[in-house]
């Protein structure tokens, strides 16, 4: 098969170029910048050409593009998208619905949701990992040498969402009564895992005062709507924020924290930031390297499993996340991973798992083996086109 591969600043370009050429697939890789817009003519016309030049049996990108979805209509060329952020307001995009789309989301209650609303282009994919090349990286030495070589027994790799401006804090201009049942739905939602009810709890007097600071409106072209943007883009990002920096704080008052995160001035004690490190050629290493990884889902996400738990549990790293329902159909918490489910469980299972070490590496060494079993991207690839 011969397919075109939309390359562009996203996870696993690598790893799933290398994993249709093991399957003997052609793989042309495009490279491809949307800036930002759904659609845009100059580009359509841009993929088209190139969709007639080389002919391919399909064409495939990270992350869903309208702009891809109508040049692959007009050819009546099968548009393979595979979704791993969220939230992801262009699935809502009016093209989702074209007989030639094949869209992959990685969260199950995102799927189901699309399932009942009878779009039938939207498929479940949970995410993946190149255990081949995650466990061929093994220059230790080469690692100890770089800023990013962890000090201490707990890691945690991603956004503290401090790095730039958060929608929630240009919401200046809400009223004391809208600022206080915000305060006090997301206090709430940061006490339950498992569950999110944030789009469901914000009536129109709430949404009304919120746009005033912060005027937010559907596209035109598309079916999201407003509760959706509220929820997923601000109130769900600024709980993240809180929530990480919240457990992390609680991490270093009792254990040595390696932090890996864009904002180089944040400080907690007993903390090393080391800043953003390189996803893929070094955090592998702090998966391998570290006692214990941390995962602190975004809150956007509903049931899916993140990527990062892939990589982490793929490169032989033990894995502490927070509850996330997905896990439950692949994995088996206390055999291939360990979840939280409060900040005291948290404080405690780390404590428990420090002075553990062969039951912490044997369940490390468990999901290293069901991941390399199931769930690759050689795997991916095959359940990808088994549905095509």
């Amino acid at each position: 098969m011969k397919i075109l591969m939309l390359t562009w600043k996203s996870f696993g370009n690598e790893d799933m170029a290398a994993a249709f050429r093991q399957l003997n697939h052609q793989v042309i890789e495009h490279p491809f910048s949307d800036k930002g817009e759904r659609t845009d003519a100059e580009l359509e016309q841009d993929l088209t050409s190139q969709i007639h030049s080389a002919a391919p049996d399909m064409l495939f990108s990270f992350n869903y593009f309208p702009v891809a979805a109508i040049a692959c209509k007009k050819a009546g060329v099968p548009y393979v998208a595979w979704v791993y952020d969220s939230p992801y307001v262009r699935l809502y995009h009016y093209s989702i619905n074209y007989p030639t789309n094949h869209v992959f989301v990685f969260d199950k209650a995102q799927y189901l949701e699309f399932h009942r609303a009878g779009i039938l282009t939207v498929n479940y994919l949970p995410m993946a990992a190149n255990t081949e090349r995650l466990c061929a990286m093994t220059d230790f030495a080469r690692f100890q040498k770089t800023p990013w070589h962890n000090r201490h027994e707990v890691a945690f790799i991603g956004s503290l969402y401090t790095e730039k401006h958060q929608f929630f804090q240009r919401m200046d201009k809400i009223t004391p009564y809208t600022r206080g049942y915000l305060e006090g739905l997301m206090a709430a939602q940061k006490q339950v895992y498992g569950y999110n009810f944030i789009q469901e709890l914000l009536p129109p007097a709430i949404i009304e005062d919120m746009q005033r600071s912060l005027p937010m409106q559907p596209g035109a072209d598309s079916v999201e709507s407003v509760e959706y943007l509220f929820a997923q883009y601000v109130i769900n990002r600024e709980i993240t924020a809180l929530e990480r920096r919240e457990l992390l704080h609680a991490v270093t008052e009792h254990f040595g924290l390696d932090l890996y995160t864009p904002d180089q001035t944040v400080k907690l004690p007993n903390c090393t930031n080391h800043g953003p490190v390189d996803y893929y050629d070094y955090a592998p290493y702090v998966f391998k390297t570290a006692k214990i990884n941390l995962n602190i889902s975004l809150r956007s996400i509903l049931t899916g499993i993140p990527l990062r738990a892939f990589d982490i549990m793929g490169a032989g790293g033990f894995l502490l996340t927070n509850y996330q329902e997905d896990f439950l159909d692949f994995f088996v918490p206390g055999e291939d991973f360990v979840f939280y489910d409060s900040k005291a469980d948290l404080l405690s299972k780390i404590d428990y798992y420090l002075q553990h070490e062969e039951e912490r590496a044997q369940i490390a060494k468990n999901g290293l083996q069901k991941i390399s079993a199931d769930h690759t991207y050689v795997h991916r690839v095959d359940e990808i086109l088994s549905c095509l």
